[in-house]
């Protein structure tokens, strides 16, 4: 299939990607988050006394703009650094309580997201599609590990 069609895999992730964070990005904003927060508190849950280095990389930003981010939270009480206990010229970053239960209020909402765009699947195709994904996000995360794999 050609790129120019609708129907070619890499645009339709993209696309489905892009829209499923504009819809998010929308129904949180209610709950007074900005795209950034949102990513910046996700990675953080996952990856609790990630350092700036690595959430900067994380969200594919410059470490400047990390830390700018980073400052803006710290002063709203959703962060805190800690010294890293073998290096302490690195600060590991960790959210809040109040951070904690923002998390958890927006997890509310992605879920909901999720099963609003997924509806028109039966519980099948989503366990079908979630399989699938899941083998090329390995197949993706190998690739990216060796420096991008084989191709022309």
């Amino acid at each position: 299939m050609t790129p120019e069609k609708d129907g070619y895999i890499g645009y339709l992730v993209s696309d489905v990607a892009r829209l499923m964070r504009t819809v998010f990005d929308r129904r949180v904003r209610r709950l007074g988050l900005t795209r950034s927060q949102w990513l910046l508190l996700t990675r953080l849950h996952r990856r609790p006394g990630a350092s700036q280095t690595e959430l900067a990389e994380m969200l594919e930003v410059e470490k400047a703009s990390a830390g700018r981010m980073l400052d803006r939270m710290e002063r709203d009480g959703w962060i805190v650094r800690k010294a890293d206990p073998a290096d302490r010229r690195i600060k590991r970053i960790h959210l809040t309580r109040e951070a904690e239960r923002v998390h958890a209020r927006m997890w509310v909402v992605a879920q909901a997201t999720v099963e609003d765009a997924l509806g028109n699947l039966s519980a099948g195709e989503r366990t079908q599609l979630a399989r699938l994904m899941s083998r090329v996000k390995a197949r993706l995360s190998d690739m990216a590990d060796t420096g991008g794999g084989a191709g022309p």
